[in-house]
């Protein structure tokens, strides 16, 4: 007979004591529970003991997460947390260095756990844990230890990082700035103060006051990578505090110390693989350095501007030296102003007063600063440009002044200039880092690659839009491909010619279209339940080998990993944390499990719990493409198992693995994607033996049946 569903069977473990086999009645109280192990144990005083479980971070079990409690599952009979937490305090002021470094090394391991971490808060733990930091007496593993006590407490977000004294947080600062320190507490210290800086605007003033950036520069050129990481941190972190103008002397002073050409070469270039964290950090870096060009590109031009005026009278004289002078001389003003109102037609402008064409935000006057700098440091390619378009009469003349403002425009969409910086995303460009003034140097490129796409095309000004699509799809391909340098990115652009667009466009249709004839069409679809199960089967078969997830925090970007997989039996989830750096562990040595019966429904986007506590900023906008949740029976409860996925890719195969658990259709682009390879391979390897031979729109006829059937020979007759 089976046990009712609220009865589960586990064993209990203790220290030198032969384990317990119960079966646990979730019903019951956990107090009473415990007092029947201790009875069992002739163990007097229960309410002293608490259960944890075995495996993992030996979280305590209580009224509200025994329902993780599984068949099968090993629980270990310890100290109840607030006498566990009433020792090890009381450790941390014994005068011996070994009893409160080993009372150090358990608040860490057991800080992760939210029952246990509330006792220690509750008993002024943080503040122990304060005077140890601020005190000092001890700058090696005893310190390293009470920070990272510190931190773990604090990321469970029962005290606010606020509350934190100014002379403690100047003390932490202390140990970022101070030479020969221990290289353990260092990056502790440094993702303090990162915190601190995200969290608090009026501590972040004191930490930017406090650190200087030359001593972060000394951290970023360390040859440790986890230093390098935390410096960094805490650098894009005081540039996200800082106001804008602030934030330009920042980054202009970091320039001028050569911190871009550092990052080129010994982190983007370093023999050492970026981790997804520094990564992130280079992709805020880039957005904010680019975020400095948006002023120029919301503010249009100013006609009455003096400096402005003369800014494109020089555009104009770069382009008609010779003709500029002999303007001089002999004539009227009017005109002169005739003949420059015609100059700055040649030169590609729309209306004979170029202001007009400049008031347009975006791109404002970024637009006008493009164009001077390609003037200025590329003054042949310019000259050549203009005067080969403006003395052309087949009406195949490309604007120089209407493709600069236009391009502009596309480069900042591309490179996102005025979008604020995502919390997850990685995806920074190797080349930004690669020279000064990237962004004019990135259009120096473009717009002559611009030039070049247009002779291709043999282009009009009616083709304009036409050309700015190809010259859109020229950019994005080859920024996808991450060159990582600006020399590799003029190469590869310049190699990507209208006719491989084309090419390529034409490949990528028939690819997706496939042939549409009825017979193949026909064909397809009865391959399809085929390849949808092989989908399916790879689908599980990805989510056996499990994925590394990245835990996400309203309020930063956390470096916390934990492994998630499907069982090789396809019945139960396993889960659980893993530390930075290590190999992906066993299913066998994950310690939280859900059955694949338990689970209720999928959840995606914007209806995951994890996402709707985040709110709906821009910012979080890729936190809703990659957001997915599980929900399941908790014992009466509903609980929710939260994912951000690192890849979209992931998204795509996750989501698609748990619809074929719970028997849903798998809906994603990438199934889509996979089918219609899959099915394309399939037909054409079907099809060989009728290479050539053409298939007919209809099947043929059937022919009418004969007018008899007697032509079929009877074998019982014999013949005499």
């Amino acid at each position: 007979m089976a046990p009712p569903r609220n009865v589960v069977k586990i064993a209990v473990q203790m220290r030198d004591a032969i384990p317990q086999l119960i079966q646990l009645d979730q019903a019951k109280p956990l107090a009473a529970v415990l007092k029947e192990v201790c009875d069992a144990w002739s163990l007097t005083h229960s309410e002293r003991y608490a259960l944890q479980f075995a495996d993992g971070h030996r979280r305590y079990i209580t009224e509200n997460n025994r329902g993780e409690i599984k068949n099968g599952s090993i629980l270990c009979l310890s100290t109840a947390p607030d006498l566990e937490a009433e020792k090890l305090l009381g450790g941390l002021q014994s005068p011996s260095r070994e009893v409160r470094q080993e009372a150090l090394r358990h608040l860490v391991l057991l800080a992760t756990d939210m029952t246990f971490a509330q006792e220690v808060i509750s008993r002024d733990g943080l503040q122990r844990l304060g005077t140890i930091i601020e005190d000092g007496d001890d700058l090696g593993e005893v310190l390293a230890l009470g920070l990272k006590a510190f931190l773990e407490l604090m990321e469970h977000g029962v005290v606010s990082w606020e509350t934190l004294s100014i002379p403690f947080v100047r003390k932490v600062v202390c140990y970022v700035n101070m030479n020969l320190m221990d290289a353990s507490v260092q990056p502790l210290a440094l993702r303090l103060l990162e915190s601190v800086t995200l969290s608090s605007p009026a501590l972040g003033q004191l930490v930017k006051s406090e650190v200087p950036l030359d001593r972060l520069l000394v951290h970023l050129q360390v040859m440790n990578q986890q230093l390098q990481t935390k410096a960094m941190a805490l650098l894009t972190a005081l540039l996200q505090g800082a106001n804008p103008t602030e934030r330009k002397h920042m980054l202009d002073y970091l320039w001028q110390r050569n911190l871009r050409q550092f990052i080129y070469k010994n982190i983007i270039h370093s023999a050492t693989p970026l981790g997804d964290e520094m990564a992130h950090h280079l992709y805020v870096l880039q957005a904010l350095t680019l975020g400095l060009l948006e002023p120029r590109m919301r503010t249009p031009l100013d006609p009455y501007s003096q400096e402005q005026r003369e800014q494109l009278q020089a555009l104009r004289q770069a382009a008609f030296e010779l003709e500029g002078e002999s303007l001089s001389t002999g004539l009227s003003a009017d005109r002169r102003r005739s003949l420059c109102a015609r100059e700055f037609r040649k030169l590609g402008f729309s209306n004979s007063n170029p202001a007009q064409d400049l008031e347009r935000v975006p791109p404002g006057l970024l637009a006008l600063d493009n164009m001077l700098y390609f003037s200025r440091h590329a003054p042949s390619a310019y000259s050549r440009f203009v005067l080969e378009n403006s003395s052309r009469e087949d009406k195949h003349e490309c604007p120089f002044a209407r493709s600069s403002i236009q391009l502009t425009v596309l480069l900042c969409e591309l490179l996102h200039v005025g979008e604020p910086c995502s919390e997850t995303a990685q995806d920074f460009s190797p080349m930004f880092f690669g020279q000064d003034q990237s962004f004019h140097e990135f259009f120096c490129v473009a717009i002559q690659l611009l030039n070049k796409t247009w002779k291709e095309m043999r282009a009009t000004q009616e083709d304009f839009d036409k050309v700015m699509q190809v010259v859109r799809e020229q950019l994005s391909r080859i920024l996808a491909l991450k060159p990582t340098s600006l020399e590799l990115f003029r190469t590869k652009v310049n190699g990507l010619t209208y006719g491989e667009v084309l090419r390529l466009r034409q490949t990528e249709r028939l690819h997706q279209e496939g042939t549409l004839a009825p017979p193949i069409l026909e064909l397809r679809e009865k391959l399809k339940p085929e390849l949808m199960s092989l989908i399916r089967q790879q689908r599980l078969l990805r989510l056996c080998e499990g994925t590394l997830f990245r835990k996400i925090s309203s309020r930063r970007r956390q470096d916390k990993l934990w492994f998630c997989c499907l069982s090789p039996n396809h019945k139960v989830l396993q889960y659980g944390d893993v530390e930075e750096g290590t190999n992906p562990p066993t299913p066998e040595s994950l310690p939280e499990q859900i059955p694949v019966v338990d689970i209720r429904a999928l959840l995606t986007g914007k209806d995951c719990p994890h996402v709707r506590e985040k709110g709906s900023g821009k910012q979080n906008k890729d936190l809703y493409e990659l957001a997915f949740s599980i929900s399941y029976d908790r014992g009466e409860e509903e609980a929710y198992l939260n994912f951000i996925a690192p890849s979209k890719r992931d998204y795509y195969l996750w989501t698609d693995g748990l619809n074929a658990l719970l028997g849903s259709p798998m809906g994603s682009e990438q199934t889509r994607l996979d089918l219609e390879q899959l099915l394309t391979m399939e037909t054409k390897l079907r099809l060989l033996e009728l290479e050539n031979v053409p298939i007919p729109e209809q099947p043929p006829p059937v022919p009418p049946p004969p007018t008899n059937f007697n032509f079929c020979y009877d074998c019982s007759i014999i013949e005499s």
